[in-house]
């Protein structure tokens, strides 16, 4: 089992950026493809980015390529989420989510695949 505690949201204004952590516990870190998804009020949950067990290969939502990095920190158990150039329509709660997964290079975007999820940070973008 892994625990997972975002931090790192906040308000911000249009155009600002900011950079969300996700501190993980548990089992060891790097066999867990690891993702970010977020969710608005009366919206669906969302896929955001994901990353694989390595950190070599990385997918994102059309909706934020180019804006937002994902990355990790294996030896210090961490995700990340640099988001640049932030919208109003970025407000929502954005959680990390992690898959055991066998293969090193595999990326996860389905967020029925993941097996744990944090509580999640709120992020609000003023215009």
């Amino acid at each position: 089992q892994v625990q997972l505690v975002e931090s790192g949201g906040g308000l911000v204004q249009a155009g600002g950026s900011l950079t969300l952590s996700c501190a993980a516990s548990g089992r060891s870190f790097n066999i867990y493809a690891m993702g970010w998804f977020r969710q608005a009020p009366g919206e669906e949950r969302e896929f955001v980015a994901a990353i694989s067990r390595s950190g070599a290969v990385t997918s994102y939502a059309d909706s934020v390529k180019g804006r937002f990095t994902i990355s990790r920190d294996n030896l210090n158990n961490t995700l990340y989420l640099q988001m640049n150039s932030l919208k109003p329509e970025d407000t929502a709660v954005y959680s990390c989510a992690s898959d055991f997964q066998a293969h090193i290079a595999k990326v996860v975007t389905a967020p029925a695949e993941y097996d744990y999820w944090g509580q999640g940070t709120q992020v609000t973008v003023s215009s």
